[in-house]
């Protein structure tokens, strides 16, 4: 099963934020455009998504932007596929009409796919995916990343 861009566009947006938990500035539409190399147009509809799901917590005006909604440990990867993506189907009879629907048993299969697919994501979270954050930040170079006081 492959995710929409639409669904891997709203992941690395939430991974963005999750692997900068000290920032105190909000993000803004511009700053994940400019770091993925992605429509501002596209992000836009993701950044409203996720908000109207609680994903993210957006501040409308000049000085506004977003952050996360919820702590990384409570956003769960399975749920947010669920929430991004149109549909799961991974084929569609109808389109064109295939004549072996009514007998077809290659439908059940793929639907059993599919549910082991998503019980995979649903075993992890924001969290869990960003658990690596020194690698992901090293990977971003424009992030300020700040010095540890010892």
């Amino acid at each position: 099963m492959q995710l929409t861009r639409y669904t891997d566009f709203g992941i690395r947006t939430l991974m963005y934020l999750a692997i900068q938990p000290e920032r105190e500035t909000l993000f803004r539409i511009a700053e994940i455009t400019e770091v993925f190399d992605l429509s501002p147009n596209h992000v836009s509809k993701i950044v409203h998504h996720l908000g109207k799901l609680g994903y993210l917590q957006t501040i409308r005006g000049k000085s506004g932007g977003f952050r996360l909604g919820m702590a990384p440990e409570k956003i769960n990867v399975g749920e947010l596929v669920r929430a991004l993506e149109n549909s799961l189907a991974p084929i569609d009879c109808s389109k064109p009409y295939c004549r072996l629907t009514p007998a077809c048993q290659l439908k059940g299969v793929l639907a059993q796919a599919v549910n082991a697919y998503l019980a995979v994501l649903d075993r992890y979270t924001l969290a869990d995916i960003v658990s690596n954050q020194q690698e992901l930040r090293a990977l971003l170079p424009d992030l300020e990343i700040p010095v540890l006081q010892l």
